[in-house]
């Protein structure tokens, strides 16, 4: 049976938007899509990365929401429609990536018994990053986890030892919660974002869409801070000892040609967890692989559909 279209440039019937404050007070953009169904398949909570809006996924959540499935997300602090941490308007800043997992705990605590079971998350990218983290250090302990094209490295010049100290030293001159770049995903690189991001320019072209609609939800660069707190909770993440006893059955898929983060450090992660599933994809797929063309895309939901109807089951 083919699968239904997907309006991506509208909301669903039946979703809200709404605010969700955290336990500071900061009011963060939440997504929210209930499953029609009597006996709902389970809910799945999903988190984009670094500068994302969760309507760039609304295709992606159409097909699990058909499926009976209750569909949840929220824009990360600072960026989208959850406000800025800088006074420049449109710069990614965070203080610690720590304030990142505890707006995910916080979020997690309200959703699991809010919403039926079994309960899933999945991340990309700079949410991919979070997601694991939390699992990790217990902020979030769902019945089974996906990470895609997740930020466990990135390509810096020299490798992470060198990137960081440059960012540090780069980031100590003057003010830090300055740009660390103008333009693009990516410094110094001849290639376009959308090479960086995905082939598909149809897909690629809805994120400017609704940005030109909502102009507020649009994220730049990120700050100097944002780029040493990244690469130090990197550093710390591979270096945790908990992640060999990290037991949520877990899937990762992984862009080998990804030009944003680096998937070397992604794999080298997955062969210290006791219960991952790895799925590669070859050059192929650019960063975003669930925006991916069509044979990509639906490779990786499937495999994610698969995963799910296997391991995602209540505890």
């Amino acid at each position: 049976m083919a699968e239904p279209q997907y309006d991506r440039r509208a909301y669903p019937a039946g979703s809200r938007i709404h605010s969700w404050p955290a336990p500071d007070g900061w009011e963060l953009r939440a997504f929210a899509w209930p499953a029609e169904t009597a006996s709902p398949r389970g809910s799945i909570l999903f988190q984009g990365g670094r500068g994302d809006i969760f309507e760039k996924y609304l295709e992606l959540f159409g097909h699990w929401h058909s499926q009976g499935w209750t569909i949840t997300s929220f824009d990360w602090r600072g960026q989208g429609g959850s406000g800025r941490l800088t006074e420049r308007r449109n710069c990614g800043h965070i203080g610690d990536f720590a304030d990142y997992v505890a707006d995910l705990r916080a979020f997690a605590a309200e959703w699991l018994p809010a919403t039926p079971g079994p309960h899933v998350t999945i991340a990309h990218s700079m949410g991919g990053h979070i997601l694991l983290r939390g699992l990790v250090e217990g902020a979030v302990r769902p019945d089974a986890a996906v990470l895609v094209a997740p930020m466990l490295g990135v390509h810096a010049i020299g490798g992470a030892w060198l990137g960081e100290r440059l960012a540090r030293l780069m980031g100590g001159v003057g003010d830090d919660t300055r740009p660390a770049w103008k333009t693009n995903e990516k410094p110094y690189t001849t290639e376009s974002r959308q090479k960086l991001l995905t082939h598909d320019a149809a897909r690629y072209s809805d994120e400017g869409w609704w940005k030109e609609q909502k102009p507020e939800l649009h994220t730049g660069s990120p700050s100097w801070h944002w780029l040493i707190e990244a690469f130090r909770s990197m550093r710390e993440l591979r270096g945790n000892p908990a992640l060999k006893t990290m037991d949520v059955p877990l899937l990762m898929l992984v862009a080998e040609a990804d030009g944003l983060v680096d998937p070397k450090a992604a794999l080298a992660i997955a062969s210290k967890l006791p219960d991952v599933r790895v799925v590669r994809f070859g050059k192929e797929s650019a960063h975003e692989i669930l925006r991916e063309g069509d044979k990509v895309r639906n490779r990786a939901i499937g495999e994610i559909d698969l995963f799910l109807q296997a391991r995602a089951q209540k505890r």
